[in-house]
């Protein structure tokens, strides 16, 4: 049955998908061989999997060049601290740096999607919203 999904094996959601999926197993993985539950990664994991799918809301109002600053800095805020964990990881860890060479191809897409790709993900999105919406009606 088609639901009007223009997923594809490069689009962002398989690759949000496939990405998403490397990460649980290998935190299985970790799991198992440490036989310790890694609650808090686990659930740092789940956050971050939300947050790459979420689907901005449509905005009634112009931002001005301040608040674009603004979310901006934000951003760079957000940016910087991943870099700091990824930094202090690899750090204490050479193992998690060879990880994240060997796993680049599946983790780059997600994070290095242009706006066109994004545009593209938020519209496919909001169709398969509007054929469940249908569907439900």
């Amino acid at each position: 049955m088609a639901d009007g999904s223009k997923e594809g094996p490069t689009s962002p959601q398989a690759a949000n998908a496939q990405l998403f999926g490397v990460l649980s197993s290998l935190l299985q993985q970790v799991e198992s061989l440490t036989n310790q539950e890694e609650v808090e990664l686990r659930s740092k994991i789940q956050a971050l999997g939300l947050e790459v799918t979420k689907v901005p809301s449509k905005s009634t109002q112009h931002l001005d060049e301040t608040e674009i600053a603004k979310q901006m800095d934000k951003l760079s805020e957000k940016l910087d601290d991943v870099d700091r964990m990824i930094s202090s990881a690899v750090a204490a860890d050479t193992q998690v740096g060879s990880l994240l060479s060997s796993t680049a191809d599946l983790w780059m897409p997600v994070i290095t999607a242009g706006s066109e790709e994004r545009r593209n993900l938020n519209a496919s999105v909001e169709d398969d919203v509007e054929v469940k919406d249908k569907n439900f009606q």
